[in-house]
């Protein structure tokens, strides 16, 4: 496992996130919200994921469900994490926004299908 910094554009947020050196488990999802942003995540752990800079910078976006929380620095607008509403305690990261991508296996992108979310099913 390695640390890694995450920066917004603007490098007012900083995170530190704890991942493997060959990060696998990366994600894009097709709802509403996720098909604008285009963003590559990744999920992890609470005590993997650590907001060292700029936490007064951040803004909490939510909608439909209101259960998922995500997040982006209010002075550059960059997505830098989020909340998982199949799991809110987890954090899901913008790879983009990681300074060192090494590691990246691209090739295994998972699809997640947010448009038709299982706790949309009443």
């Amino acid at each position: 496992m390695i640390k890694r910094k995450l920066k917004c554009h603007c490098k007012k947020v900083v995170i530190e996130v704890t991942t493997p050196e060959k990060i696998s488990n990366l994600i894009k999802c097709n709802c509403s919200l996720c098909s604008k942003k285009n963003a590559l995540m990744a999920i992890t752990q609470p005590e993997n994921f650590k907001i060292v800079e700029g936490e007064n910078f951040l803004k909490k976006y939510q909608f439909h469900s209101n259960t998922a929380n995500h997040f982006f620095c209010s002075i550059c607008g960059i997505y830098t994490h989020h909340n998982p509403r199949r799991d809110p305690k987890l954090f899901g990261f913008n790879i983009m926004c990681l300074e060192n991508r090494e590691g990246l296996n691209e090739k295994e992108i998972k699809m997640i299908d947010g448009k038709n979310h299982p706790l949309d099913k009443k």
